[in-house]
């Protein structure tokens, strides 16, 4: 049993838009810090966005600063990845992610983890 389930991948063109979504499977992660990781085939899993606990605080990517936006509901223990100005370089499988403590952009940090979404930009 995976702990989250992302939703929301998909095919799009390159300037396009997705919204992803993250719920926890089992149990709420509304007190947590959680992320957002993306692994395209032959690559690392690499950083994309990430919240601390109440949503006060986000991160970014350096690649994804300006067209991604990260936000959480924890009244509904949800979390979004808003995906704009999609670009070829952004495919890939996209994972939510929580942890305790404090927010962070490694995820080696990140204890929780969904089974990705798949997400592809053509060109």
């Amino acid at each position: 049993q995976v702990p989250l389930v992302e939703s929301g991948g998909g095919s799009v063109q390159a300037g396009g838009s997705l919204r992803l979504s993250c719920a926890g499977s089992g149990r709420t992660f509304r007190g947590y810090p959680m992320g957002w990781f993306r692994q395209a085939p032959g690559k690392e899993r690499d950083f994309v966005a990430a919240i601390n606990w109440s949503g006060s605080d986000t991160y970014y990517a350096d690649s994804v600063k300006g067209r991604f936006t990260i936000s959480r509901d924890n009244s509904k223990g949800t979390m979004a990845l808003q995906m704009n100005n999609l670009k070829p370089e952004d495919t890939a499988v996209y994972y939510c992610a929580a942890k305790s403590d404090l927010v962070s952009t490694q995820a080696s940090r990140y204890t929780y983890w969904g089974q990705g979404t798949q997400v592809t930009v053509s060109s």
